[in-house]
Parts: structure tokens; C-alpha cells; sequence
């Protein structure tokens, strides 16, 4: 499936956390991982935001975690949580590195690479990745592409809403919930589009302040949303297309839409998962060769069919069901390219005047 291109400006697409982290293993259960002959332990660590990893066992992570194992002998110890919590807990665990290949969205793989956390490494298959969805430096490139998006519970409304100001409707009291901007990569994804949509700061801060009487609460999981919504606890949350597409499958409810501001279009940005080797990571060497199988033909050919999502190599052009129905979602909806390096420099600053606009 062709992936559309950012742009500075917007395009219309024609085609194409929690800090309750678990820990699990893929292909061993040894909580140190076993050897090879030249007694070099044969394992990686791999702190990553949620959504690619499904708790029944079918997602992506699933599949190219135990084909990588199958592959090497090289267990996968994985870590979740939201992309602000895995950048800080690799910051306070730098005295002693735990994870070798960390992957967050943005702005947080911006943040770990400022912060100094990842090391140059470019993958094998790299080189077919957009120049927009990796760094110059090769210290992070995007292993699956993905655009932020909302959900809402079909069986409980008739259509999507349409438009920002519907969800200030009574209706939606108590019924509405967003995750935490500055812990939630998703949550964060929040601030940005509103911030687009509205035309500043301040006008999106002002909407957020009304918002407010009608959501929930904090919520440091985006990925926790989505069930609540499809069970109706929820009329309305934020998402993401590839994680919300694949948790459709099992959840019928659960629908996928993008808020314009009202008199606009709908509007969206690329949110890629984007990977990156950890600063003296205990098992670089691993690290490098997990980075070139998420990135080799075989798993980005998965990307869709398996979890939902879109590949990062440009090269790569699934025609699955999965991709068909992604790209029907996808079109006419305009797609923007946020000023991440502005998003870097200045997060700290925009996620105090949400909290303080919401009380948060």
C-alpha cells in the first residue's frame, strides 16, 4: 500500500503507557536469556509504546518478535508502557542501561535522541524509509508508519461526529476521554492537532478548557480507551489508525474517525512508531540485527495484514484486505506535518498551559 508522503502544509491522502509496564518474553522464559558459544547472552531488551503488541498473541510485535527469535535464538524481552514513561525510564536506569533498542512516537523519539539515549545505528532497508520518518543522524528511523485518529462507539452513535465543537455536546458527558499529554504519545498527539486545527496555543488551549467539563480523566494508556469505548462506557476517545484498526477486528463497535474544526476539513499526521539503539546498550549487537528484521521486507510486509498499520519502507506495497481498508479510511482526509523540532524545544511549555487550561 502506497504510503502517502508528508507534507509541510496540508495534502489530501489519495491512497495509500502505562506506567504499569509489563514485562514478557518472546521464545524463552529465562529471565536472563541463554548463551551462545562465545558465551555472549542472547538476548534483547526492547522498551516500546503500546500497540503493536496484542494480548491475545496475534499482533505485529507478536509475529516478528518470534520469527526474529525462530530466526537468531535471540529471546525478545519486552517492556510497554506510554512513550513518555519508556523515555523516563531510560533516563533514570542510564547508570545502568537496561533496553538496547527503544521505540516511541513522536515527539518522544525526538526527546530520547536529545536526551542523549540512542546511539548512530541505520538499518539494513533504511535507506527505503522517507527522509521525514528518520533522523539525518541515524539515530532513530520509523519501523511502522501510523496517523493519530479518534474513536467512537458505533452501536451508541448513529455516525462519527464530525467536528471538535460536537464533542462539547451534553451528550458526551462523562462519556469522553483523552490520554495524558506529555506521558501519551497519542495523548500528546492531542495538543498537536488541536493546536493545528485552531490555529495556535491559545485557541486550542480555550477549546481543551471547555472540553474539559465533559472528559473523564487522566488516562496514562491510550491503548485502555478503545475497549471502554467499544463497550459503550465510552462514547468517544483518542487513538491512533494502526493500533485502533487492529483492536476493530475483535472489538465490532469501534469506529475510526478524524475531527475537523468546524467549518474545515478533517485533518490528520503521520505518528510513526520510530526505533532507535539504545546508548550503551547491554546487547547492541542484538539490537542492531532486531532493527534490520523490523525493517526487512518479510516484517514490513506484515505490517498491514498483521497489525493494521502502515509500512515505513516506501518499497513495500501490501495489497491485503487490511491495506485496501486502510486506504479507503485514509482518503480525503488532509494530512499535516507538525514542526517537530519546535514540538521538542517547546513540550514542556505546551503540555503546563493544557494542564493548566484543564485543571489537569
Amino acid at each position: 500500500m502506497p504510503r502517502t508522503p508528508l507534507l509541510r502544509g496540508a495534502a489530501a491522502v489519495t491512497g495509500s503507557l502505562a506506567l504499569t509496564a509489563s514485562l514478557t518474553a518472546c521464545g524463552g522464559s529465562s529471565p536472563t536469556g541463554s548463551a551462545d558459544s562465545k558465551g555472549a547472552e542472547k538476548v534483547v531488551t526492547v522498551y516500546s509504546a503500546d500497540g503493536l503488541k496484542s494480548e491475545k498473541g496475534d499482533g505485529w510485535y507478536d509475529r516478528v518478535f518470534a520469527d526474529f527469535t525462530k530466526k537468531t535464538g535471540i529471546e525478545v524481552k519486552y517492556v510497554e508502557g506510554g512513550s513518555g514513561e519508556m523515555v523516563q525510564r531510560a533516563v533514570r536506569e542510564r547508570t545502568n542501561t537496561q533496553a538496547d533498542v527503544l521505540i516511541t512516537l513522536p515527539p518522544f523519539i525526538q526527546q530520547a535522541d536529545g536526551k542523549g539515549l540512542l546511539q548512530s545505528y541505520v538499518p539494513q532497508g533504511a535507506d527505503k524509509v522517507n527522509g521525514a520518518d528518520k533522523s539525518t543522524d541515524g539515530k532513530w528511523t520509523s519501523v511502522v508508519n501510523n496517523y493519530f485518529g479518534f474513536v467512537y462507539n458505533k452501536k451508541e452513535l448513529a455516525e462519527a461526529p464530525k467536528t471538535w465543537e460536537e464533542l462539547l455536546d451534553a451528550r458526551y458527558k462523562g462519556k469522553l476521554q483523552y490520554s495524558t499529554p506529555g506521558v501519551a504519545g497519542d495523548g500528546t498527539a492531542v495538543l498537536i492537532k488541536s493546536m493545528h486545527d485552531f490555529g495556535g496555543k491559545e485557541p486550542a488551549m480555550e477549546y481543551l478548557k471547555k472540553l474539559q467539563a465533559n472528559n473523564v480523566g487522566p488516562s496514562s494508556s491510550t491503548s485502555k480507551l478503545a475497549p471502554k469505548t467499544d463497550k459503550g462506557e465510552l462514547l468517544v476517545a483518542n487513538g491512533d489508525v494502526q493500533m485502533n484498526f487492529a483492536q476493530s477486528k475483535s472489538m465490532p463497535n469501534l469506529g475510526i474517525w478524524f475531527p475537523a474544526k468546524e467549518g474545515g476539513k478533517s485533518t490528520t499526521f503521520a505518528l510513526p512508531y520510530a526505533a532507535g539503539l539504545v546508548d550503551k546498550a547491554p546487547h547492541s549487537e542484538n539490537g542492531k540485527k532486531l532493527l534490520d528484521h523490523l525493517l526487512g521486507e518479510e516484517a514490513q510486509r506484515l505490517v498491514s495484514e498483521v497489525g493494521g498499520g502502515f509500512p515505513a519502507r516506501s518499497d513495500v506495497k501490501p495489497t491485503d484486505a487490511n491495506a485496501v481498508e486502510l486506504t479507503k479510511l485514509m482518503t480525503g482526509v488532509e494530512i499535516f506535518e507538525p514542526d517537530w523540532a519546535d514540538i521538542d524545544k517547546n513540550l514542556t511549555g505546551y503540555v503546563d498551559a493544557w494542564k493548566s487550561a484543564t485543571g489537569s
